[in-house]
């Protein structure tokens, strides 16, 4: 009797599958985290792997890693399909556009756009496969798989480092970029006068996209217990921490899978899986409450992390890999054809020509 992953064609002995090739595009830092989990997936079931780095310069690779820096490349490597953490990707691209989304959070606006550039949509759990699969049927030209955040699987696969008893407790502050939703000028005064009264450690991590005139407040606080870090690793820093501050930042959802406090400046969709803080003289009180043990969002929080992802084995980016081959048996199926997208197809035209 033969046997092998469900809806996979083996790939060894007798009926030995071709390997597939994957092309990861990145444009942002924060690619790297989300697609290298599935390079080494890929890797491991003995398929080609390239990059294409449309802003990150090519120093972010790491050793062994392989760039194609041309679209004509691409068009020679002629991956099977197209792996994309961000909102859009070159249509000209040979191979299934697969969105695997740059993070969890629902909350911002855009989210759930359909801008008529995906194949498939590799969703994390209800509170997204739902809406996206709603709009698959209103739209009719993609699949929804639910298979995980790919992201994921390092920071539930990998233990956190030891902690020495009696050490300080330790908040990660990560705040948005956009500045209708960024908490950084309103916190700023707040967080210095915390950090000079109290031994709390913080750790101050920007998003990519932050305006230096919002860190500008951040950079100018000085403490041995205060540091910003500028590593593109977000999962060591989320296992560090004993509790996270934010805003309507997506890193609130991958901290709760961690079964942690989230305490929230204004969060543009507050609810009771957090700490929401609406003044910044109450930021120190609801910090000392969280560190202390005092956790009110506990089971709503753990609620809203198992509608989020309730897939916590580390194996998301096998099942998007799983999705992918699928859909490449498959093919396209009784789907309609994409939007023509002029105008995008023209965009990337103009920046990758």
């Amino acid at each position: 009797m033969l046997f092998w992953r469900r809806g996979v064609a083996p790939r060894s002995g007798f009926f030995m599958a071709k390997p597939h090739r994957y092309l990861l595009f990145a444009e942002l830092s924060y690619a790297f985290e989300i697609l290298r989990p599935l390079q080494a997936a890929a890797l491991e079931r003995g398929d080609e792997v390239a990059w294409f780095l449309n802003g990150p310069v090519p120093g972010n690779l790491l050793p062994g890693e392989r760039l194609l820096r041309t679209t004509a490349e691409v068009r020679a490597f002629n991956p099977d399909a197209v792996l994309v953490p961000g909102n859009e990707v070159p249509l000209s691209f040979p191979g299934l556009k697969v969105q695997v989304f740059h993070g969890l959070g629902i909350e911002k606006k855009g989210h759930f756009r359909i801008r008529g550039m995906f194949d498939l949509f590799c969703t994390f759990g209800p509170l997204t496969t739902a809406p996206f699969e709603q709009l698959a049927r209103q739209h009719g030209w993609f699949k929804v798989v639910e298979t995980g955040w790919p992201k994921t699987d390092v920071l539930l696969r990998t233990p956190a480092a030891a902690r020495a008893e009696g050490d300080e407790k330790r908040i990660l502050y990560a705040p948005t970029f956009s500045p209708s939703l960024t908490s950084a000028p309103a916190l700023a005064a707040a967080i210095a006068d915390i950090v000079a009264r109290r031994p709390w450690r913080w750790t101050v991590k920007f998003h990519p996209k932050m305006a230096e005139e919002f860190a500008a407040p951040l950079r100018a606080i000085h403490g041995d217990n205060y540091e910003i870090v500028s590593t593109t690793a977000l999962a060591p820093l989320l296992q560090d921490a004993d509790v996270l501050l934010t805003d309507t930042s997506s890193v609130a959802a991958e901290f709760m899978l961690l079964d942690k406090p989230v305490v929230a400046f204004r969060n543009r969709l507050p609810g009771p899986h957090l700490v929401n803080v609406d003044d910044p003289a109450a930021l120190e009180h609801s910090l000392e409450a969280a560190l202390g043990g005092d956790d009110p969002s506990r089971e709503a929080r753990r609620e809203y992390a198992h509608a989020m992802q309730p897939l916590r084995d580390g194996r998301s980016s096998e099942r998007v890999l799983d999705a992918v081959e699928a859909m490449l048996a498959t093919g396209r199926g009784d789907l309609k054809r994409k939007p023509l997208s002029l105008l995008r197809r023209f965009k990337y035209w103009r920046k990758l020509r």
